[in-house]
């Protein structure tokens, strides 16, 4: 079996150390580090590259400003938001940002490990309870399944640039941005781009 490292980022130490000490009694689970703040955060990615990365929404130098910089670092590693924070938009920030996913605290143990499993395995996982707000909010969800590539396409289309300039200025086949282009309206659930740009800014 093969073990899935973890590094658990949050300011209250208590929590921090508790979470970290529940996760270390599961067998394929190791937690190779902890931090305390978004500095923290980018040097664990930086020496242990952990599997997932444990990352609490406010604490120093704030969670989400550090995606980038935990991602630059270590690609690889799948940072999930573990937060108090129910706001939707720090949901949508945080998944845009690269996220892949975002729980809520208060979660059990077992729930925690799931959403671990669930992303390591590739997928987004969202708690039940933001799902919902989201849906109250009339945030699109299906944007947040969005790739990377497909964000950065979605965007220059929401600024009006076409199929061959969006291709141009990601350096790529006006055929692959077209074929992006059909998944994200799939996504969306817009029928043409001109939806799709709207459906997104008013997610945004």
């Amino acid at each position: 079996m093969t073990a899935i490292t973890i590094a658990t980022v949050d300011d209250h130490p208590l929590f921090r150390e508790g979470v970290s000490r529940s996760l270390s009694e599961i067998d394929d689970f190791v937690v190779v580090g902890e931090g305390a703040s978004a500095h923290d955060a980018t040097k664990l990615a930086a020496s242990h590259r952990p599997d997932v990365l444990l990352l609490d929404v406010y604490m120093p130098g704030g969670g989400i400003d550090a995606i980038s910089g935990i991602l630059a670092r270590s690609p690889q590693t799948r940072i999930l938001m573990l937060t108090a924070s129910e706001e939707v938009e720090s949901l949508v920030w945080a998944l845009r940002r690269g996220a892949a996913g975002y729980v809520v605290k208060g979660i059990g143990s077992r729930g925690l490990a799931e959403a671990i499993r669930t992303v390591v395995g590739g997928s987004r996982f969202i708690s039940p309870s933001m799902r919902a707000k989201v849906i109250e909010k009339s945030v699109f969800v299906d944007r947040t399944s969005l790739t990377r590539r497909e964000l950065e396409v979605i965007e220059l289309v929401a600024e009006g640039l076409s199929n061959k300039h969006i291709a141009r200025h990601l350096d790529l086949q006006e055929k692959t941005i077209k074929h992006h282009m059909t998944v994200i309206l799939s996504k969306l659930g817009a029928t043409n781009r001109t939806e799709a740009a709207i459906r997104w800014r008013q997610g945004a």
